[in-house]
């Protein structure tokens, strides 16, 4: 699903770092090495049809890449 993030992203948490993230072999070889963790928090995002709602979202990070594959997890609204 493609979509924006409207504003920053809220309430951050890590829930899988390093070896506790089952994709971290695909990331490593997709991206490169790296610190990565698997994050999720809250974001008012806009879908592709123009709404807007409050979601839950997940990535995964690493230490001077960013974040990657972001995705909507649940709506909250």
């Amino acid at each position: 699903m493609h979509f924006e993030i409207v504003g920053e992203i809220t309430s951050v948490e890590t829930f899988a770092p390093g070896r506790g993230i089952r994709e971290l072999s695909r990331l490593k070889k997709i991206y490169g090495k790296g610190r990565w963790r698997k994050r999720k928090g809250i974001a008012l995002v806009r879908l592709p049809d123009g709404s807007l709602h409050r979601a839950e979202i997940h990535w995964y990070e690493s230490t001077g890449r960013g974040k990657k594959e972001l995705k909507i997890k649940r709506f909250l609204d």
